[in-house]
């Protein structure tokens, strides 16, 4: 094994189990991990909050009814405690195990966030996370494969910047549209717009010349189409949302929607794609990765079969759509939507202010290790939170 001088203990914030805030405990007498073979230390500089921390802590991934627990999709919990959680990573590389090149030391990198099941490029069906069923970045260091830590050296991207580019928000996105076969020309929905996924969704759509039209507050609006939203519709006002979708496209349906919703909009969703059958030229598809909304909708099942419309579930990505990823963000076709840094060690104030993020909310907030935080969070902290 190939390394820089690492310590023997980092600083780490522990999930001690399914609860409140008190669940994660700061600690700084955590044992550093060592790269296996395969594997690469990554010194962490900035990870990407995402909302699947929270569910998961809260224990808010049912597939029963009445569970309090996180998803098994292999069969056998993964989600142990501790765990130290945080999967959209960015860092350099400091050490290299058995079969890596120690060229990679000193690399700066994004990690693709997957635990894939097996080697496969084009299917991921047993989903699981770094931050869930093996330990994430909210720690100073972190062992991933190499294959997973791509190099991305672009200077003009702070690590912060890149880590609001992460695999969890971006990678989800992507899934949603591949999915549903969403092609140049189409009219796409997007919901809950203004979060990681869905400016990713704004900008992927805009990358494979598809049209996105953006729900979310009108306050927000500006920034929205700034980043390629064609209109906002106000998720507000519920009265005639359908009528106003068709009159940001001119009448014409939405071809495709990316619902991270749920709840009583997904029924309202589906109305934007079925007013006018006849003016359509593929099958109303409805793609949904997430239920903020709520968890259980009501909706005519005779809806979905007589309209034909077509539901894909979508969790996690592939390994060939995060290449695809890494080689857009190489290319500087994506861009950053970050909205603020806060320490590690502030991780509990992080996660209630992100809770109750106000109208001014656009993007992702990253956390940052407090031995970091000077050089890579700082420039990046709220107003009077530096």
């Amino acid at each position: 094994m190939s390394r820089e001088t690492t310590p023997d203990t980092m600083a780490a914030m522990l999930l001690t189990g399914h609860g409140d805030l008190d669940r994660l405990v700061y600690r700084e007498d955590v044992p550093t991990p060592q790269p296996g073979a395969g594997e690469v230390l990554v010194k962490v500089t900035a990870t990407a909050k995402n909302n699947t921390d929270r569910k998961a802590r809260e224990g808010l991934y049912p597939v029963k009814k009445g569970e309090v627990t996180s998803f098994a999709m292999g069969g056998t919990p993964t989600l142990t405690f501790p765990r130290i959680q945080g999967a959209d990573i960015a860092g350099r590389v400091v050490a290299v195990g058995e079969d890596v090149d120690a060229a990679r030391i000193g690399e700066r990198g994004l990690l693709d966030f997957n635990l894939y099941p097996n080697a496969r490029r084009d299917i991921n069906l047993t989903p699981d996370y770094y931050g869930h069923g093996a330990d994430g970045g909210f720690a100073e260091y972190v062992a991933v494969p190499s294959d997973q830590f791509h190099h991305v050296p672009n200077p003009e991207l702070a690590d912060a910047e890149l880590a609001a580019m992460g695999m969890c928000s971006y990678q989800t996105a992507y899934h949603m549209m591949t999915s549903a076969g969403v092609k140049a020309g189409e009219r796409v929905l997007v919901s809950g717009a203004s979060g990681g996924v869905g400016t990713a969704l704004i900008q992927l759509c805009r990358i494979v010349g598809a049209v996105p039209y953006a729900v979310s507050q009108q306050e927000k609006a500006p920034a929205l189409k700034a980043l390629g939203a064609e209109a906002v519709i106000d998720r507000g006002d519920l009265a005639g949302f359908a009528e106003r979708v068709l009159e940001a496209t001119g009448g014409a349906p939405i071809d495709a929607v990316m619902d991270l919703v749920g709840g009583e909009m997904t029924d309202r969703f589906i109305d934007t794609m079925i007013q006018d059958m006849k003016a359509r030229t593929t099958y109303p598809r409805l793609s949904i990765a997430g239920a903020s909304g709520g968890n259980i909708s009501e909706i005519l099942w005779t809806r979905f079969y007589l309209y034909q419309v077509q539901i894909f579930g979508v969790s996690h990505g592939t390994r060939e759509e995060a290449e695809q990823l890494i080689a857009w963000i190489r290319a500087g076709e994506l861009k950053p939507v970050l909205h603020a840094a806060f320490r590690l060690s502030d991780l509990h104030q992080a996660e209630r202010y992100f809770v109750s993020r106000d109208s001014n909310f656009l993007g992702k907030i990253v956390i940052v290790p407090d031995s970091q935080w000077d050089e890579h969070g700082a420039p990046f902290a709220l107003e009077g939170h530096s």
